[in-house]
């Protein structure tokens, strides 16, 4: 596949839509989305929304606040007959009475954040977004099928390789599958957000990042 582009097959008689590591009949939970346009270019490669829940930390009002595009995105996404729930924190989202007992097979967080409190490298700046990675992982561990993965996409480079996501992950059970290099080209329509502050509606340059799969061992 390239740049993006779906694949088609037909599996059981059904036909089966992917784009990157996902696919329309995999159950799917989205974390920590800024303005669902994430969310809205796996719906439009696949079609259809209906095995996927996206959501954010913020009310959807706020979120309207913060993102332009959100109204258009969540219009997509309640058409093509995605899930949408507001107020989900990354860290607790097991405990959600929203999301208790639902597993998925790919639970997803793109480029997890605790917001702008110091600068990126200093080292109380990096304990808080590792508090926020490794109760997001946590909490996922426990909402994962059998044979299903956890997503994370970060930057890899200085200071962003001191979160050191591969060993919080080992320290909450979870093992690394794969770590593969991220494009933002691979998803059609997909425009990362600051999310937080006065700027929160701004995009920023991913630079060199991966995508971290984990799954249980």
């Amino acid at each position: 596949m390239e740049l993006g582009i779906p694949i088609f097959r037909c599996v059981d008689d059904k036909e089966e839509k992917s784009i990157k590591h996902y696919s329309s009949n995999q159950k799917i939970l989205l974390v920590g989305e800024g303005d669902f346009s994430f969310a809205t270019c796996l719906a439009t490669a696949f079609g259809s929304a209906e095995n996927m829940v996206a959501t954010s930390l913020d009310s959807k009002e706020l979120l309207m606040i913060k993102h332009r595009t959100a109204s258009a995105n969540l219009e997509r996404l309640e058409g093509l007959g995605c899930t949408i729930l507001h107020e989900v924190d990354a860290k607790t989202m097991s405990r959600d009475p929203r999301l208790v007992s639902k597993l998925f097979d790919r639970i997803v967080f793109n480029f997890p954040h605790a917001g702008f409190t110091l600068r990126e490298h200093d080292a109380y700046q990096i304990e808080l977004h590792q508090n926020v990675v490794k109760g997001f992982l946590r909490s996922a561990h426990h909402m994962l099928e059998k044979d299903g993965e956890i997503h994370i996409t970060h930057k890899t480079a200085y200071p962003f390789n001191k979160w050191e996501i591969e060993k919080l992950a080992e320290e909450v059970g979870l093992c690394l599958v794969d770590k593969i290099g991220f494009s933002q080209y691979h998803y059609p329509g997909y425009v990362n957000k600051r999310g937080d502050g006065r700027r929160s509606d701004d995009t920023f340059p991913v630079g060199e990042c991966s995508t971290f799969r984990f799954a249980k061992p």
